[in-house]
């Protein structure tokens, strides 16, 4: 079975995110979408509360779990058994980046595989960081995010 992890922090899952994933279920078997808890952020969204609303945007599609973990992505995957990193990219920056932890995981785990997919155009101006900044100041991200947003977590001052 070819399992791929799709790391990140999905603070919000966007329709990038979403995207990357349902093209990526053409090659994959399995696809855990797996929350990396970073404990030098702090997050918008609780982990828990992602997990959720990502398990009901796949409820009907078994292929594609979502799990939470701490620590190095290149273990993770290591204990789930996953093979391949599957990882979005927007433009050459999001490759600068990402070229260089794929390096990294692949020495610490050397059977795995990273696996890019270039982000449809139409998404690719979509992140995370944006999507929060508009919904924390009270626009709406509805044409970003394949969910309802809950209610806006602060309005801080800029």
């Amino acid at each position: 079975m070819r399992t791929a992890l799709f790391p990140g922090s999905f603070d919000p899952f966007t329709n990038g995110h979403l995207d990357v994933v349902r093209r990526g279920t053409e090659l994959f078997d399995h696809i855990i979408v797996a929350i990396g808890n970073n404990s030098s952020k702090t997050r918008y969204l609780p982990v828990e509360q992602m997990i959720g609303i990502i398990e009901e945007v796949f409820r009907d599609e078994p292929r594609v779990s979502v799990q939470s973990y701490k620590g190095l992505t290149a273990d993770f995957a290591r204990e789930t058994g996953a093979t391949f990193l599957l990882r979005g990219l927007r433009n050459t920056t999001d490759f600068e980046y990402e070229n260089t932890i794929a390096q990294a995981n692949r020495h610490i785990y050397p059977q795995l595989e990273t696996v890019f997919l270039i982000t449809s155009p139409a998404l690719a101006a979509i992140s995370s960081t944006i999507i929060r900044e508009i919904h924390r100041f009270g626009g709406s991200v509805d044409d970003f995010v394949p969910f309802p947003m809950p209610p806006a977590v602060s309005h801080r001052e800029a």
